[in-house]
């Protein structure tokens, strides 16, 4: 079972991640913090100071077209805010 899904690549998060040193990652449903840092602290070789996870609800959709009406969802989702020590960065590009 892999920890971390992808990385989050927003305005925002690469915003935050070069003002606060701060990466968002899409992590899984049932990873809690402690393995949540722990698995970071693996695959990049950083020091984690904190981590904020939250959970994305499942969008709902409807179309109407020739057919009729379709509705559907999205995934949801389990996302993670890392936040690395001063000095330290993740590269994305290298690690995809």
């Amino acid at each position: 079972m892999s920890i971390i899904i992808k990385p989050i690549v927003t305005e925002k998060v690469t915003k935050e991640s070069e003002v606060l040193n701060r990466f968002g990652f899409v992590v899984d449903k049932k990873a809690n913090k402690v393995q949540i840092k722990k698995a970071v602290e693996a695959a990049y070789g950083v020091t984690v100071l904190s981590v904020n996870t939250m959970n994305v609800r499942p969008d709902r959709t409807t179309k109407y077209t020739k057919s009729g009406l379709i509705s559907g969802k999205t995934n949801a989702i389990k996302k993670a805010i890392v936040q690395v020590q001063e000095g330290e960065t993740i590269d994305f590009y290298n690690n995809i």
